[in-house]
């Protein structure tokens, strides 16, 4: 079983015992359960039911694992000819979190 689901503005496919990360939820404390309301799409190994747009009386439970930064990303600017160089570095936080249940 698996579902669609939207999530701080992205969809993620989702299945039961995965850990996955989001964008960084700084509200929440690690060991902390969520739950997401928007799932768009939930697939059984009966049958597929598609939201218009979300599925009524569904939920994904997940539970916060870890807080953390990603890798860092360069950020290079360039003007030719012009003697113009800019380097600069940013490393994205992240929250990750492991699916406990999908509830229909």
């Amino acid at each position: 079983m698996y579902a669609i689901i939207e999530f701080k503005g992205t969809q993620l496919k989702v299945e039961k015992d995965q850990t996955i990360r989001v964008p960084f939820l700084k509200e929440y404390e690690v060991g902390a359960e969520i739950e997401i309301n928007r799932v768009l799409l939930l697939n059984s190994d009966k049958d597929t039911v598609i939201g218009t747009p979300t599925v009524k009386n569904s939920k994904v439970i997940a539970e916060i694992v870890k807080h953390g930064k990603d890798k860092k990303v360069i950020v290079f600017k360039k003007k030719r000819r012009k003697g113009y160089e800019k380097k600069q570095g940013h490393r994205q936080n992240f929250t990750q979190i492991k699916i406990k249940d999908i509830i229909n």
